[in-house]
C-alpha cells in the first residue's frame, strides 16, 4: 500500500477529485486528501474523509489537526504527491515556490515523486505564463498528466480539462512502479 497525497484545488473538475480518491483507495492506497481552501467550498472535506478514511486537511493551523506540523509530516511520509485537479493559481504558486495554504507546503515539504493534472479554461491553458510554470515545474520532477479536450464548465470547448480518473490512477500506478 503506497502512501498519496491528493492536492485538490478549486477547480469545476474537483468533483472528479473525490472519484480519483475513491479507485486510489480501491486500488489499495492510503489516501490523504490536502485542500485549498476555496477547494473546500466546492468538495467538502467530510465527503472526502468517507471516501478515503482519513481526515481531510484544509488549513495547516486548523486546531482539529492532527498534529502542529502536518505540512512536513504528510509530505515526508508521502509516496506520491497528486494535485488533480491543478488550476492555473495553484500551478503558478508552486512554480514559484510560494508555500501559502496546505497544499503547497506539503509540495515544498515532500521529496516524493509528484504528478499533476491540471485544469482550466483552454484560453488559460494556452498562456504563456501557464505553460512556463508548467515547464518549471516539469524541470523539479513534476509528470504532467495531459488535460483533455471537450466542453468545459465555462461553457468553452478546448483543451483544459482535467484528465479522467482513470487515467490518473494509469498515471499515479506507473509513477509507483518507475
Amino acid at each position: 500500500m503506497s502512501n498519496i497525497v491528493l492536492g485538490i484545488s478549486a477547480s469545476a473538475a474537483a468533483h472528479k477529485a473525490v472519484d480519483l480518491a475513491s479507485k486510489l483507495v480501491q486500488e489499495g492506497h492510503d489516501v490523504h486528501a490536502v485542500l485549498t481552501c476555496n477547494a473546500a467550498r466546492l468538495v467538502g472535506p467530510p465527503l472526502l474523509r468517507a471516501v478515503t478514511g482519513n481526515p481531510c486537511g484544509v488549513d495547516e493551523f486548523d486546531a482539529e489537526a492532527a498534529a502542529p506540523m502536518d505540512h512536513i509530516d504528510l509530505g515526508g511520509a508521502a509516496d506520491l504527491l497528486v494535485y488533480a485537479p491543478a488550476t492555473a493559481d495553484l500551478i503558478g504558486r508552486m512554480a514559484a515556490g510560494i508555500a501559502n495554504d496546505l497544499p503547497t507546503t506539503v509540495a515544498l515539504a515532500s521529496d516524493a515523486p509528484r504528478l499533476l493534472a491540471p485544469a482550466m479554461n483552454p484560453a488559460m491553458w494556452r498562456h504563456p505564463l501557464v505553460a512556463r510554470n508548467i515547464g518549471t515545474l516539469s524541470d523539479v520532477g513534476w509528470q504532467v498528466v495531459e488535460p483533455g479536450e471537450g466542453f468545459l464548465a465555462c461553457r468553452d470547448e478546448g483543451q483544459g480539462r482535467m484528465a479522467e480518473p482513470a487515467e490518473i490512477v494509469e498515471a499515479v500506478l506507473a509513477a509507483l512502479a518507475g
